[in-house]
């Protein structure tokens, strides 16, 4: 499994969350697509503008070339998982990994390429009204999920904010981020049953 960070660069939401799938028995890659740079002074805590900020210095190319390097020597079938600018790291990979054995995207939506395998697992997680998941985007992947034929599951979340898993922000909700990582487990689950037969 590879998790893709948000553009506020690699930090502690992301690698707790990777030891936790650790301690559920799976293996995971947690690439810098920063090279180390966090957005924000240190300490203190991240706003949007230092996301895009920091997102924008590094470039999308670079970002998405760092990607690929991560992936590369991944076995085809390797879950993709993602925060926020995450996802959109997903889409732009995914369609060269279709045998990926399942996808979870948090807080932010892709489409679903038409070549992957029929009934994949594949989730996306967004707090109701967030600006980063409009309904246009979620109709979006739930359109192109039905057409591929995923087994894709929309997950939302009322009264959280955008990024309610990382316990650093203002944006945390500790119940929809238990319940995010428990339908997630489900995903996990799902896809161990296919990568095995």
């Amino acid at each position: 499994m590879i998790l893709f960070h948000s553009m506020f660069g690699l930090r502690l939401v992301e690698l707790s969350a990777a030891r936790r799938l650790r301690e559920s028995g799976h293996r995971v890659v947690t690439p810098d697509l920063f090279a180390g740079a966090v957005a924000g002074e240190q300490g203190a805590t991240p706003v949007l503008e230092d996301g895009f900020a920091l997102m924008e210095r590094i470039g999308w190319d670079t970002i998405v070339t760092r990607a690929r390097a991560a992936v590369r020597d991944l076995p085809a079938d390797a879950v993709l998982g993602g925060f926020s600018m995450g996802v959109g790291v997903i889409g732009s990979l995914w369609p060269g990994r279709p045998r990926a054995a399942g996808v979870f995207c948090l807080h932010a939506t892709t489409t679903v390429p038409e070549n992957i395998p029929s009934g994949t697992p594949v989730q996306t997680h967004a707090a109701i009204d967030d600006p980063f998941a409009p309904p246009g985007q979620l109709a979006a992947f739930q359109t192109s999920a039905a057409h591929a034929g995923a087994d894709a599951t929309l997950h939302t979340y009322p009264g959280a904010g955008h990024f309610y898993t990382d316990p650093s922000l203002p944006d945390h909700d500790p119940t929809a981020t238990d319940r995010t990582w428990q339908h997630v487990d489900t995903l996990l689950h799902n896809a161990r049953q296919r990568t095995s037969h």
